[in-house]
């Protein structure tokens, strides 16, 4: 029985090899798309779920509330020094923590300087925590002595070639001073499923590190780094979250601030995050490596199951529509003995043979387009079939589930058919019953999801075009940012180097800044207005004089910063000197805010704001707060990507506390500019490595994730367009070929070719364009929602819906157009001796 219903089912997919065609192609372009995207939501979520006890293992995270005096909300991996010390000391069901810092290195071999790339600072051993596997050296001591560090594999080949590194000594130059450290061990390369981002790892003594900025260890709301715990077996880490509020009310004190004495705790809250929940978390702020969301998994989930819905929908578009031509089969078989129930497990037997066809043309384009969805997503994604990580019971359960959903319902409606009354009528086929109504209901699904995919893929585009050049409030173009300028050794020759580079043959200007293009740090301050005790939260950077013209920013009212003007400069030693502080509390100094810092400030307009003196702690708090008076407003600036909000923003003038130097350049050929800027520093710091990287690059790196995200986007829409097209074809030629008589009739009785043309687009155009009132309110409420995630974002105007739509309805016109003719211009002989 088995093997005839096998034979059956093959012969009448060669009988009508359009109907396979499209059945399978398009099956095999859903079910690829699923596979992929299943693919893609089971990597997003095993991230760090490789690691041994990673269910043990645990970031402390910070998080910032909005608060009414400007503060902003933040989700920070990073967290405080002091937090994480006061964290082991009130709960013994931590086994361990460790702190990792992100600092900055230069590794000197063989008297070479070379940057260390992904160069943390660790207080014990991060790897009894993070348990990543070692090629070399022992795991559980690599890092207990002072000065030893920790490779991974691709560092080691690197360094020490075609040798064993554990063992060798490596001279790191860290704040301006040379210190030999000996590899203890080779880790693993990590993979690219892990929110680490660790390549050299030394062991460290924060107080000494710290030594002349005692603040970093006592401030609570100083982040640099990472605190990882380790819990004790039985430990419960929701337990430690309930108690963070009475602990944050015990351990942080009250902060005067020189107004209204306020908590910490207040307005910031710690959280313990399992690692392997920290790249889908909500702190996706000061992380090592990008995060995502699980919204946007579930989003690309979601798509692709509406594709492979689609190409199910063809399947039962398409058998309900043939079933005229499989009505006399259906009678024989009943005349013969067949039950109903053997005819619905003949066509459910036919619909999991064109499936299990379809699945494996479906794995064949996995394999193929697996390279490039890596490289669009920066994965690492593979497709295996055995083992813990294999595919292979996903597949069996997608085949039966497709091959059931496809099938069941043509099989009641085929197997319903009476014999009698199909064979009654003397053809060779039976009009199909009913009105076609589920097939036009069918027709408007697939067509709404094509559009909806079209007009989110154009949202999404245009957004990504608009992030990139939308005014930022400075000149991006002929930007050249170097970055390294806060390390010790650079600091001392940093203006000298400044001038030299100013004099590189297409250098324009150059200016020093505690703040540039995509930085990655983030200050900010409260500051009083007079009179008044509630602080006001601004950004407060420090820049040269030059920094407003070399970026290209527009002074609104008042003057930039002169270094003739003594009060303009906020310049105190490094390492604090207590007299000079106390010195720059007495005399306070001027200061540029930005228009928003002005309106925050309370002013109506940049005008009215300079002159006004306003109350800030440029010192540390034992001297008090100090006086700053503004001078100058400058036009908003959008340092950070368009999804931060912009940050209002004041301004200090001094001569040191730079982390990067700018370079306005005017020759046509960047490379070159960037090439003599880059013989200067190795002239005048050759111990030091040269980083730079122009601002255009800088700005193009904050939106890669959305532009793959805008490029998958569009892969699915055209996807969706394809499979909608294909049942579109197929139905079209079935209708056709349905309609021959009346055509005929039509041809007969006086209807020209272009009539009947119109007949059938008209028939096909109606769902097409029920499908746009059906896309349209959707999108437009999805595409709201993502781009409320935009500081700034383009308008939701009408035409990326028009567009949409008549595409849609230019590609449904094209796809029945050979049809159309054809029928339109045969001869109606032919026609009325159909039957």
């Amino acid at each position: 029985m088995w093997r005839n219903y096998l034979i059956v089912g093959v012969r009448a997919l060669a009988k009508n090899k359009t109907y396979a065609f499209i059945n399978i192609v398009g099956l095999s372009i859903g079910l690829a798309a699923c596979l992929m995207i299943l693919l893609f939501v089971r990597y997003e979520t095993s991230y760090d779920g490789w690691m041994e006890q990673a269910d043990r293992a645990y970031q402390f995270q910070d998080f910032y509330k909005a608060t009414d005096n400007g503060g902003e909300e933040m989700a920070l991996q990073m967290s405080s020094y002091v937090s994480g010390k006061t964290l082991v000391k009130d709960f013994p069901q931590i086994e361990k923590a460790v702190y990792v810092a992100s600092a900055g290195a230069t590794i000197m071999q063989n008297g070479v300087p070379s940057l260390a790339e992904r160069f943390n600072f660790v207080d014990g051993n991060i790897f009894d925590i993070l348990q990543v596997p070692f090629v070399r050296g022992n795991r559980a001591t690599a890092l207990d002595l002072p000065n030893s560090l920790v490779l991974t594999e691709a560092e080691a080949a690197k360094r020490f070639p075609n040798q064993n590194a554990v063992g060798r000594t490596l001279t790191l130059v860290v704040q301006g001073k040379s210190m030999d450290y000996v590899v203890t061990g080779v880790m693993k390369d990590l993979p690219k499923n892990s929110h680490l981002d660790l390549g050299v790892v030394a062991r460290f003594a924060p107080e000494s590190y710290f030594a002349d900025q005692q603040s970093f260890l006592t401030s609570w709301g100083n982040q640099g780094g990472w605190w990882y715990v380790k819990l004790r077996p039985g430990a419960s880490a929701e337990e430690i979250n309930r108690q963070l509020p009475a602990w944050e009310k015990r351990n942080i004190p009250d902060d005067t601030g020189g107004g209204e004495q306020t908590n910490p705790g207040d307005f910031q809250d710690w959280r313990l995050t399992n690692i392997r929940d920290v790249h889908l978390g909500k702190a996706q702020q000061a992380s090592m490596t990008p995060g995502n969301d699980m919204r946007t998994v579930g989003t690309f989930a979601v798509v692709a199951l509406l594709i492979l819905g689609m190409a199910v929908v063809n399947f039962t578009n398409l058998a309900t529509a043939r079933a005229s031509q499989r009505a006399r089969e259906v009678a024989l078989r009943k005349v013969l003995g067949a039950s109903r129930r053997q005819l619905i497990v003949q066509f459910l037997g036919e619909s999991l043979l064109v499936t299990a066809i379809a699945m494996v043309l479906a794995l064949a384009l996995v394999e193929l387009l697996l390279a490039p969805f890596n490289a669009i997503l920066d994965a690492d994604i593979s497709l295996s079939y055995w083992g813990a990580d294999g595919v292979l019971l996903p597949i069996l359960i997608l085949l039966l589930a497709v091959g059931a959903a496809g099938g069941l319902y043509p099989a009641f409606y085929l197997s319903r058919f009476q014999p009698a009354r199909v064979l009654k009528a003397n053809k060779s086929a039976a009009e199909a019953g009913g009105t076609g109504q589920l097939r036009n209901i069918l027709v408007v699904a697939q067509f709404a999801v094509s559009i909806g995919l079209i007009i989110c893929t154009a949202i999404v585009y245009a957004q990504t075009v608009y992030a990139r050049t939308a005014d930022a409030g400075y000149r991006r173009d002929g930007l050249l940012q170097l970055q390294g300028l806060g390390a010790r050794e650079v600091q001392p020759v940093a203006e000298t180097l400044k001038r030299e580079i100013a004099r590189v043959d297409g250098v324009e200007a150059a200016s020093l800044t505690g703040i540039g293009v995509a930085p990655g740090n983030n200050s900010i301050t409260s500051v009083y207005l007079p009179g008044q005790t509630k602080g006001i939260d601004l950004g407060v950077y420090t820049v040269d004089a030059d920094f407003f013209p070399t970026m290209g920013m527009k002074m609104l009212a008042g003057r930039n910063f002169s270094e003739r003007i003594a009060l303009d400069d906020s310049t105190t030693p490094f390492p604090v000197n207590p007299a000079a502080e106390q010195a720059l509390a007495r005399r306070g100094t001027n200061i540029v805010v930005s228009e928003s810092a002005a309106q925050r400030l309370g002013f109506r307009d940049p005008q009215q704001a300079i002159g006004k003196p306003i109350s800030v702690g440029l010192t540390p708090p034992e001297y008090g707060l100090s006086t700053a008076t503004i001078v100058g407003v400058v036009k908003d600036a959008r340092f950070r990507s368009i999804r931060d909000p912009l940050q209002p923003i004041m301004f200090l003038f001094a001569h040191n506390g730079f982390n990067a130097m700018i370079v306005r350049y005017s020759d046509p050929e960047p490379k070159r500019v960037s090439a003599r800027v880059e013989s200067v520093w190795k002239r005048m710091l050759a111990e030091v490595p040269y980083r730079a990287e122009f601002a255009d690059d800088r700005v193009k790196r904050l939106y890669e994730r959305d532009e793959a995200r805008g490029r998958l986007f569009g892969a699915f829409a055209a996807l969706a367009v394809v499979i909608g097209c294909l049942g579109l074809f197929g139905l079209a030629a079935f209708t056709a070929e349905r309609r021959t008589k009346e055509i005929g009739i039509r041809k007969v009785l006086g209807a020209r070719t272009r009539d009947i043309v119109r007949l059938l687009a008209w028939q096909f155009s109606k769902p097409v364009i029920v499908a746009n009132l059906i896309a349209w309110p959707v999108a437009w409420w999805v595409m709201r929602d993502w781009l409320n995630g935009f500081d700034a974002r383009i308008g939701l105007g009408p035409t990326p819906f028009l567009l949409a739509g008549l595409l849609a309805l230019a590609i449904a016109l094209g796809t029945i157009a050979s049809h159309a003719f054809k029928v339109a211009r045969a001869n109606p002989i032919q026609a009325l001796r159909y039957e």
